[in-house]
């Protein structure tokens, strides 16, 4: 029985402290549209997508509708194109098709343009990665992610200079709009197949032929939750984050079934990550000030983020029955207006930030750096990451943005729920010859396990 308390809480959650479905994300399997001749594939997967994805977007709005959820972002998944495009080569006719999918559909973003190439490369691997940049600044809507390591297979540290070099073409093809190119680019360690966040999303090839999956959202309501016990010890601090997260997760339960049962394919998973936005009061950075810091990167701030992501996942892992994705806390420095202040007043620094990512959701996120970066540093920030998630059995990421002709202290502007991105400081030492010698770092220890 749902009281009257209940219910007016969740308003107030909704109207006053950023409460939201961040997104709910259809996965497509294109497993089955493979063929040799390229324009014969792009076909089919045209109309797979647009058939199975056709009511997504007039489903979620229904949904935001009837219950009074907002759903911010309607998107798809779609199997690695590298897999699907393997047979025929030319990978941009493919990343040309998905766009038209998007215009299509109506969804904000296609997430799959991706390799997975943690241990080794195929020749279609190589083609897909090699036309990334190009394939992002003909598309609006279509986003890349490449996987370079796991736990189990070590890091390939060939994929990782190469991503160094992709990442700066992409800002370069695309400097007249924004660098928005590498922003839409992701390198994973330890890729997850059923994320629904962008721009890593993929469907993996253990996934449904198709399904749904939602990324909730709501930094906000922790923060507000946190704000009403001043005087709590840590102990309580934790248990007000679990309960908080609990209420968010049922929300985002109730959004994926609602919308598998109207759109007539499976419930994939929550993903109940916090993640947060550039609109006042929406900040994961804010929280771990509300819990005690004066400012987010100051001595403490992995502690805290380390309790906040805990929390998060016990509260949330028990109003679903089914989580995966990332699931935790989000740092992104340009989408998090807390996080910008941070940098701004220099309380926060990417190594800083690097150490935060050993116990958050996932990594280095929307970082925005010089435009003469060598690619070479590039790779060396890829590689740390990479090893913290190899290490430790987690999913770390990096998506960091190039500004071309910008300097340390300037700001490029984004828009939207992308915001800001203040031009953050790098080690002015080269890691260039560490990059050049190419090969694998070995799986850790604890990758054996069978």
């Amino acid at each position: 029985m749902v009281s009257t308390t209940d219910i007016l809480e969740t308003i107030k959650m909704i109207q006053e402290e950023n409460l939201d479905i961040r997104t709910i994300t259809m996965g497509i399997s294109l497993l089955d549209c493979i063929d040799s001749d390229a324009d014969r594939a792009c076909a089919k997967i045209y109309e797979k997508m647009m058939r199975k994805a056709e009511n997504l977007v007039k489903t979620g709005e229904d949904i935001e509708k009837q219950y009074g959820i907002p759903i911010i972002n309607k998107r798809i998944s779609v199997t690695p194109i590298a897999i699907v495009s393997a047979a025929s080569g030319e990978p941009l006719k493919y990343a040309r098709a998905l766009q038209r999918v998007a215009e299509g559909t109506g969804v904000n973003y296609i997430g799959g343009y991706s390799a997975l190439v943690h241990k080794g490369f195929s020749a279609g691997d190589k083609e897909l990665i090699k036309s990334i940049p190009q394939a992002l600044a003909e598309t609006k809507n279509v986003c890349s992610s490449v996987n370079i390591g796991s736990t189990k297979a070590g890091i390939n540290m060939d994929a990782v200079a190469i991503m160094g070099r992709i990442i700066k073409q992409a800002s370069e093809v695309t400097k007249d709009d924004h660098c928005f190119g590498a922003a839409k680019i992701v390198v994973f360690c330890n890729a997850p197949e059923d994320n629904p966040f962008m721009a890593g999303a993929f469907h993996g090839v253990g996934e449904y032929d198709c399904e749904i999956n939602v990324g909730v959202s709501g930094p906000g309501v922790v923060r507000a939750a946190l704000a009403k016990h001043p005087d709590a010890n840590i102990s309580e601090i934790a248990d007000v984050i679990k309960k908080t997260a609990f209420k968010i997760t049922r929300m985002g339960q109730l959004v994926g079934t609602e919308a598998s049962k109207r759109l007539g394919v499976p419930f994939g998973i929550v993903d109940l990550s916090l993640a947060p936005t550039p609109a006042v009061g929406d900040s994961v950075a804010h929280i771990l000030e509300e819990i005690g810091l004066e400012s987010c990167g100051a001595h403490g701030t992995t502690a805290c983020l380390a309790l906040l992501n805990d929390a998060v996942k016990k509260g949330g892992v028990m109003a679903s029955s089914h989580v995966g994705g990332l699931s935790g806390a989000f740092i992104p420095v340009s989408e998090d207006a807390g996080m910008i202040d941070a940098v701004n007043r220099g309380s926060l620094s990417i190594e800083k930030l690097e150490a935060m990512t050993a116990v958050c959701s996932v990594g280095l996120d929307m970082i925005v750096v010089a435009g003469d970066t060598p690619a070479e540093t590039i790779s060396a920030i890829i590689a740390d990451e990479a090893a913290i998630g190899m290490v430790n059995s987690k999913t770390t990421a990096v998506r960091v943005i190039p500004a071309i002709g910008m300097k340390e202290g300037e700001t490029l502007e984004f828009g939207g729920l992308f915001g800001s991105g203040p031009v953050m400081p790098v080690s002015r030492f080269s890691s260039a010859k560490f990059i050049s010698r190419g090969g694998r770092i070995p799986a850790p220890l604890q990758s054996l396990k069978n």
